[in-house]
């Protein structure tokens, strides 16, 4: 599936029926953390989070610089994506991987490559059960409608929401419809610092919902400011919602991904590093280049 004629007519399933998961414990926030987060960022919005010994790997898009037109109705649409190629080769970004979450079906967020190079069976969880249909349709035998919470390798996964764009393109149903849903994740256990990957959502009150329930310690936020030809905001978190991230969550270190890789981000890491450096934040933030890895 590709972007086609309309305006970031965007890869995706729709559909907002649900399906029962695995329930998960509780209690799984200790008070001190002891055990270290590791994460890397491959690219784009493509992580991998080892969390309580388990390597989940999100949103993968694995295809060659340029294997894709641009997405069109979006800012700098004769582009190809990816704009850069992977920093390691896809079997390496796969390697000891246990489970794949999908946020969205979006081809930036799951494309053609990453479904040849993933095993059929390995666990996926998906957002609604319109996407895990897509994804079992494309030959995956273990997927699971995140409905709210689950626990998978001894982590507690919940499911939060957002928007992905403003109310002024979601009031206007040809765009409503093919820019979708898009979920975040927080992922717990005892001894481990809370981790909110937040997803494809500019800043709304489910974010500020679940910075209050949670009190993550480490947020990564979408941040490449994406943009549409034609309409004011952006459909993802940029340089405000970074700093917005820090003060709303005093004690999180904030790691700003989903930039320079695809064309419709308007904003760079160079753009963002100075941002931050501006406003006394860079303490805080964590900028990583593809292939990097950090600890938490």
């Amino acid at each position: 599936m590709k972007f086609k004629t309309l305006p970031l007519v965007l890869s995706i399933a729709f559909g907002t029926v649900t399906a029962p998961v695995f329930a998960g414990e509780s209690d799984t926030q200790a008070p001190t953390s002891t055990h270290k987060v590791e994460m890397q960022q491959v690219r784009n919005a493509t992580v991998k989070i080892t969390y309580a010994g388990t390597t989940f790997l999100i949103d993968p898009m694995l295809a060659k610089k340029g294997a894709y037109p641009g997405f069109e109705g979006t800012y700098r649409s004769n582009l190809r994506n990816p704009l850069v190629e992977l920093p390691e080769s896809a079997d390496n970004v796969i390697s000891g991987v246990d489970a794949v979450i999908v946020t969205h079906t979006h081809l930036d967020h799951w494309d053609d490559a990453a479904q040849k190079a993933l095993p059929k069976d390995i666990p996926l969880f998906a957002q609604h059960e319109a996407d895990a249909q897509l994804i079992r349709s494309q030959g995956f035998k273990n997927v699971r409608v995140l409905t709210d919470e689950a626990e998978f390798g001894g982590v507690k996964i919940t499911k939060t929401g957002g928007q992905h764009g403003t109310d002024e393109m979601y009031a206007i149903p040809a765009l409503a419809k093919p820019l979708g849903e898009a979920m975040g994740i927080v992922f717990q256990a005892k001894g481990y610092k809370t981790f909110y990957l937040v997803g494809d959502t500019i800043w709304r009150k489910e974010v500020d919902q679940a910075i209050a329930t949670y009190d993550p310690e480490v947020i990564v936020l979408n941040a490449g400011k994406a943009k549409m030809t034609g309409y004011e905001g952006a459909i993802i978190m940029g340089e405000e919602d970074v700093l917005r991230a820090s003060q709303a969550a005093k004690n999180a270190k904030i790691v700003a991904v989903h930039m320079d890789a695809v064309n419709h981000m308007s904003l760079t890491r160079e753009e963002l590093r100075a941002y931050v450096k501006k406003h006394g934040i860079e303490s805080r933030v964590e900028i990583p280049e593809d292939g990097a890895s950090l600890a938490f």
